[in-house]
């Protein structure tokens, strides 16, 4: 089974979180692709879906799934969306497709939060993926110089602008020991949009899709 069809195991696996005549909370990425065209197959059961970004809403747009703003919502009972890297306490790094504000606000918004992707996700020490940090494009240089502090080596994801007019800073060579610490001291720079480090709110379930097919992880 190669990586792909465990992504689309584990998105498979995912629909049975899926809240019937209730909105669902749809995330970003490659392993979400698979979850919102399975999605498709079901979505009479839905009152329809939020998105966190503009290539998801045109995706699900185009599978006639209606797409709510997050403002016309009262309750979001279940958030699905992928991870770049998660540990084994449901800490996610996120953003590597430059969704991870809007991302974010509708994991916090949800009652439940579910995270899919493929086992190669799963680490005992996040960092090997760089850290996405969106921040206001004023602010790049001076937050760049901030991470360095941290022991991080920041890259500006060039030609790229989030959803949101902002821009992204991928910070290389981190080894994430206090996932927390790192989350609320990165967010607390001026300029600072949200870094990628979903640790205050977490995962609630982390569904891997292995070559024996998905596996689900309860955070405790």
């Amino acid at each position: 089974m190669n990586q792909d069809e465990m992504k689309r195991k584990a998105a498979e696996a995912a629909l049975e979180y899926v809240v019937t005549d209730a909105i669902v909370g749809v995330g970003t990425g490659s392993t979400v692709n698979h979850f919102i065209d399975l999605l498709a197959d079901i979505k009479g059961r839905i009152v329809g879906a939020v998105s966190s970004s503009e290539a998801s809403t045109e995706r699900m747009q185009k599978q006639g799934i209606r797409v709510y703003d997050l403002n016309e919502v009262s309750q979001v009972p279940v958030y699905i969306d992928g991870a770049d890297e998660s540990d084994h306490y449901l800490n996610l790094i996120k953003g590597g497709g430059g969704a991870l504000t809007r991302e974010k606000i509708i994991a916090g918004a949800s009652d439940k939060f579910v995270c899919i992707a493929d086992v190669s996700k799963l680490v005992d020490v996040m960092g090997t993926f760089p850290l996405p940090v969106e921040v206001i494009p004023m602010a790049r240089s001076y937050i760049a110089r901030e991470l360095v502090k941290l022991g991080g080596r920041p890259v500006w994801r060039e030609n790229f602008v989030t959803d949101n007019g902002n821009l992204i800073l991928d910070v290389h060579d981190l080894k994430i020991m206090e996932p927390v610490k790192l989350e609320n001291e990165i967010n607390k720079m001026a300029g600072v949009v949200t870094v990628g480090l979903f640790c205050n709110r977490p995962a609630d379930v982390l569904i891997l899709g292995t070559p024996q097919g998905a596996k689900t992880v309860l955070s405790k």
